[in-house]
């Protein structure tokens, strides 16, 4: 009979955390396997043993920090967002179920750990977000937001949790109002999207599924800048701001634009458009994603709802699928959204970050409490010391 092992006696074997343990399951390294007549998984000790030789056999630590940093083992502790067997939780709820009808404050107060009152109960005072030149959405939200005045900067860190949780939510009504250029209101966030982009119900409850849907990641490039400035002791505001400009990269939210133009760009012919892209070495952006072999759950989501109404808009994503394999991300649903909605150029990138800030507040939160900075060490591949100068 085949030995096994619980997840705290495998990871014990291998010398793991349970949750690097769980990761090296979501990633294919490792396979639980049920046992009859009980809801707990367990572990071939041979695969254990299989993995630890693996490991003792290792890399070299540079090749190991490097492989870590590119969809690699985890780095940090965290409990907030897991992405496990192709699906999301925040703080252990499926973030589909989530999305089905419960508002973007609900989501904040349960990412950041507060009661939806303590955080939105306090009616907002109207205050004028600064006025800036119309441009892009990724070139005009940042400034806007990191101009426009907030006076819970002082008060966000006093020793009382709700006001912790209130300067919180203040933040998060600025940046709504940063995007939608209107003053600070205390209505749900995503009906505040619905009356500046005048949206009927539907409309409104597509919002409210797509922000809630990209209130976190885990350790994306924009949630480990938030919580890389968060450990140097500086404010949320602040650690909100590094994720916008990480956001604002074309790999990460800024690849929305490059959607955008490859919508424009396939036509009504996406079969002969895509297939011509990839046979001139381009990608495809808006498909396929590390941590979702078998598909985006949120962009199906998302899709679900919108792809019916369109054919033409299907045939692109099957097309892309086809040829590549790749079913559409989060950014091809983002865009879908906006041109179904047809709301502002620039809208799905807003979407995004609006939805995503949420997400940059928990982690400020919890790095915060954390008395150490975030200080990796470089793997130096320069000239050897003593090199003579240029």
């Amino acid at each position: 009979m085949p030995d096994y092992l619980d997840s705290s006696q495998a990871a014990t074997r291998l010398g793991i955390s349970r949750q690097t343990l769980y990761a090296y399951v979501s990633r294919g390294l490792i396979r639980p396997q049920a046992i009859a007549g009980s809801r707990a998984k367990r572990y071939l000790l041979q695969d254990v043993e299989r993995l630890a030789a693996q490991r003792r056999r290792g890399r070299r630590p540079k090749e190991v920090a490097r492989a870590a940093l590119d969809w690699g083992a985890p780095l940090l502790a965290s409990a907030i967002t897991l992405i496990e067997h192709g699906r999301l939780y925040y703080r252990g709820v499926d973030a589909c179920r989530l999305a089905t009808g419960h508002s973007v404050e609900d989501v904040a107060a349960l990412l950041w750990q507060c009661r939806v009152r303590t955080a939105f109960g306090a009616s907002e005072a109207p205050a004028p977000t600064p006025a800036l030149p119309a441009g892009r959405c990724e070139d005009s939200l940042l400034p806007r937001f990191a101009c426009a005045s907030d006076d819970a900067g002082t008060a966000l860190w006093q020793t009382s949790p709700g006001r912790t949780a209130a300067g919180c939510a203040r933040l998060l009504r600025l940046l709504a109002a940063c995007l939608l250029d209107t003053p600070p209101d205390a209505a749900p966030i995503h009906r505040q999207c619905a009356q500046a982009w005048r949206l009927d119900d539907d409309g409104a409850d597509l919002i409210r599924m797509a922000l809630v849907l990209c209130a976190d990641h885990e350790l994306n490039a924009s949630g480990f800048t938030a919580r890389c400035v968060a450990s140097t002791g500086a404010s949320v505001r602040s650690s909100v701001i590094a994720g916008l400009a990480a956001l604002s990269g074309g790999r990460h939210g800024g690849a929305t634009a490059r959607v955008e133009a490859l919508w424009d760009e396939v036509g009504a012919d996406p079969a002969t458009r895509l297939r011509r892209r990839l046979a001139r070495g381009e990608d495809l952006p808006g498909f396929g994603h590390p941590l979702y072999p078998e598909g985006d759950v949120r962009a199906h989501m998302l899709l679900e709802r919108i792809l019916p109404a369109h054919d033409d808009w299907r045939a692109l994503a099957d097309a892309a699928r086809e040829l590549t394999g790749q079913p559409p991300s989060l950014d091809f649903a983002l865009v879908a959204l906006r041109r179904h909605l047809r709301l502002p150029s620039g809208t799905a990138f807003g979407l995004f970050a609006l939805g995503r800030s949420s997400g940059w507040i928990a982690h400020a939160l919890e790095q915060r409490a954390s008395a150490e900075p975030i200080r990796p060490r470089a793997a130096y591949v320069g000239p050897p010391p003593g090199a003579a100068p240029p």
